[in-house]
């Protein structure tokens, strides 16, 4: 019978007995939070991950722990420079990838940013848009050679994809107000319907594509969020929770959260989550559009998984970033 994981399953539950030696995976974003956590599981059961960090000075420090592990496991861990703001980084961080030639089993796209300040990437996207989905699209589909046949592309979405869907018609906020939860949930949604792209033209080869929600974690992610809105954001979550009956919300740890991105790189089978979004080390529930749910409560807007939204949303990532990918 198969391990039946849920919301507290850590990573080291979901990796028991899990060898992963001769697996090579690539995780952005290790140089806090998940990501760390993510590299120093998989490391840990042997497999040889690459990490990707803006600020490799600060992810060198980071991931001592990564390091001891790895050696501990029979893993190993390596690093290269990747900011996901920048499409000239980018670009760099795939050539330097190709040019080793050396092909991943997993690509786990890990890193990103929560309601940020109003701005703009290095080439004049909106800042959230720009980091979470079109570096990460660029990145993704230029080193798309170098996932085996067999391997999986796992995207970090959030629950957070209920606050919007997509805007293709202004991606940037040229002429809609400014909303930094928006901006967020439309970002999130992208990540959503990139793996469902992904997935679509891939899987013939037998890759697959899923995307992921961690939870509520408290990590660096959270920065840019003002304390007092955040309470006040938990209180309001669980009056609503305590009006269901149910219990209030509990955050995650760090192990709790980066547990659904392993087991849907290297646990779940690949036909479960491929096209799919998971959450809480399943898969999760589509949920209509137009139903009312509490912003903790499981299930994926139906709008993140639409085809036709993902196939619209590939051709617009093609023209922002002006490669055909």
């Amino acid at each position: 019978m198969a391990n039946v994981f849920g919301a507290t399953s850590t990573t080291d539950d979901v990796l028991f007995g899990v060898n992963l030696r001769g697996k090579r995976i690539l995780v952005t974003g290790v140089s806090a939070g998940l990501g760390i956590e993510t590299a120093r599981a998989l490391a840990a059961h042997g497999a040889q991950v690459v990490g990707a960090a803006r600020d490799l000075g600060k992810a060198e420090v980071a991931t001592a722990q990564v390091r001891k592990d790895a050696a501990a496991g029979g893993g190993s861990f390596e690093m290269v420079a990747l900011d996901l703001a920048s499409l000239e980084s980018v670009r760099a961080c795939a050539e330097a990838l190709l040019a080793k030639r050396e092909p991943f089993d997993v690509v786990i796209a890990n890193a990103g940013v929560m309601a940020t300040p109003f701005g703009h990437t290095v080439d004049g996207f909106e800042t959230q848009f720009g980091t979470n989905h079109l570096g990460h699209f660029a990145l993704v589909n230029r080193i798309e050679t170098l996932i085996r046949a067999g391997g999986r592309l796992v995207n970090l979405s959030s629950a957070g994809h209920r606050y919007g869907n997509v805007d293709l018609e202004d991606p940037n906020f040229d002429r809609t107000p400014y909303d930094p939860w928006v901006a967020y949930g439309r970002s999130k949604t992208a990540n959503i319907l990139f793996a469902v792209a992904f997935d679509r033209r891939h899987r013939g080869r037998g890759i697959r594509a899923a995307a992921v929600h961690p939870g509520g974690i408290h990590t660096e992610l959270g920065r840019h969020v003002d304390p007092g809105r955040l309470q006040g954001m938990v209180e309001q979550i669980n009056k609503q929770l305590s009006a269901e009956g149910k219990p209030p919300f509990q955050l995650k740890t760090i192990p709790q959260g980066a547990a659904t991105s392993v087991w849907a790189a290297v646990v779940a089978s690949a036909d479960e989550i491929g096209g799919r979004y998971c959450e809480n080390c399943h898969v999760g529930r589509v949920v209509a559009d137009d139903v009312a749910i509490n912003p903790v409560s499981e299930g994926v807007r139906g709008y993140a998984l639409d085809p036709s939204t993902a196939e619209a949303l590939w051709r617009k990532s093609e023209e922002m970033v002006r490669e055909a990918l």
